[in-house]
């Protein structure tokens, strides 16, 4: 995926759907915190987000290091650790993979 010609768009991680939630605890399942990467916002603010990219857009998750810890301890798709668990990524991969296939779903 090209990322430097799509979109930028900036989104708490709270506002996101729960279809983008999942892709990204696929993404980083170890937990957000050592991935975060930090910019100036338009109005000149040290800003630290989560980058995921989709086929049509490049996401920054706005999060603090203390926000990112606390949005994993907090939920239950993750273990004491802070690493996804094992069933929910099984779940989350099937769920997705079935997505990217191709249907068999036409007509002649």
């Amino acid at each position: 995926m090209e990322s430097k010609n799509k979109p930028k768009v900036i989104k708490d991680y709270e506002k996101l759907s729960e279809e983008m939630q999942e892709q990204i605890k696929l993404a980083y399942p170890t937990g957000f915190s050592e991935h975060l990467i930090g910019f100036y916002d338009k109005d000149g603010l040290r800003v630290s987000a989560l980058p995921f990219e989709t086929e049509d857009r490049m996401y920054l998750v706005r999060m603090t290091i203390v926000k990112a810890k606390k949005i994993v301890d907090d939920d239950d798709d993750f273990d004491d650790f802070g690493v996804l668990k094992d069933n929910v990524k099984e779940d989350y991969e099937e769920k997705y993979a079935e997505e990217d296939e191709p249907s068999d779903d036409y007509e002649d």
